[in-house]
């Protein structure tokens, strides 16, 4: 799949989750609408209230997600970090912004800013929604740990999230899945409140009654299980791009070994990213999290993983350079 075909199939990707998101919060609305409002037939107020939600979180993630996501990592302008380094630490901030300048000249795209994250952990990541309305975040550590090259590597694969679109669809993603989960969790505490006229209703109307349990507990699972839905849906979209930025990467720099350094030193750092939340996870080079999943293959993880196992990823790398070597 060459870079347009991946742009294309991110774009039908967006619209297609987006399809699938809306009609799952449509459903969460209907039911509360019938079991709890018992207004079916009248005005769709938990459904119009989870339509809102859903719409309001992906227009506001679209927009400002990326906004969100430098603050809650505590990601600050490289100029501003600069201005209070040490001369060991200028030479650094230096190098990222000339590396920057380069994957920026090599893969046509728009210059993106450039920040730092105040953890001693090596990662990155790329957030916003396409090119000329994304930015670059690197770690402390990974500036401590990596050398040009294996910065260079780095740097080239967060330039193919966003030349990709890959940015786009995960921001909105990551906003739809917080949508479900919060309504999930609204759906859950009113169970605490009561109402459910809807459901004595249905308990006093013989067949009918019957149908209307069967609905009442099917959406009861659906408010349940909503929040693992949304991530597995969520996931499903997220592995592959790992496999796809890095060898889009290597494309950039011509040299696969660089980012297999860094993906190796990266993997060997044993603590956890602490300033990268959970919710911005699916978009780190590494899972900022350290979870076992992303160290397996198979449907679960494929499913509930944000990220391809490190050693399959560099293996790929790998077999790109001696390919190289042999042509």
């Amino acid at each position: 799949m060459n870079l347009y075909e991946q742009q294309a199939a991110n774009r039908r990707r967006t619209w297609l989750i987006m399809f699938v998101f809306v009609v799952f919060l449509v459903l969460l609305g209907l039911g509360f609408d019938a079991f709890y409002l018992n207004t079916v037939g009248g005005f769709p107020f938990g459904t119009i209230v989870a339509l809102g939600v859903g719409s309001v979180s992906a227009f506001a993630s679209y927009f400002g997600g990326d906004r969100a996501v430098l603050l809650a990592s505590g990601a600050t302008p490289v100029a501003e970090v600069e201005a209070t380094a040490d001369e060991a630490g200028r030479l650094k901030l230096r190098q990222l912004e000339n590396v920057v300048d380069e994957m920026a000249i090599a893969s046509g795209l728009p210059r993106p800013p450039v920040y730092i994250v105040p953890d001693p952990d090596p990662n990155a990541f790329a957030t916003g929604r396409g090119p000329g309305h994304s930015s670059i975040a690197v770690t402390r550590g990974l500036l401590d740990a990596l050398n040009r090259d294996e910065l260079q590597g780095v740097i080239a694969h967060e330039m193919s999230h966003i030349r990709n679109l890959d940015v786009r669809l995960m921001t909105i993603v990551a906003a739809l899945v917080g949508g479900v989960a919060l309504l999930s969790d609204w759906g859950r505490r009113g169970m605490w409140w009561g109402g459910g006229g809807r459901r004595r209703d249905d308990e006093e109307s013989g067949g009918s009654g019957a149908i209307g349990l069967v609905f009442f507990v099917l959406w009861l699972i659906g408010i349940v299980i909503a929040p693992l839905v949304a991530q597995a849906l969520a996931m499903l979209v997220s592995r592959k791009r790992e496999y796809l930025a890095d060898a889009s990467g290597a494309e950039l720099t011509r040299n696969p070994m660089g980012l297999a350094s860094a993906l190796e030193k990266i993997d060997n750092a044993s603590a956890p990213t602490q300033s990268i939340n959970r919710g911005a996870a699916h978009l780190c080079i590494a899972d900022p999290m350290g979870r076992s999943m992303n160290l397996k293959e198979g449907f679960l993880s494929d499913m509930f993983a944000s990220h391809p196992p490190m050693a399959a990823r560099i293996a790929a790398l790998k077999a790109m350079a001696f390919q190289g070597g042999g042509q």
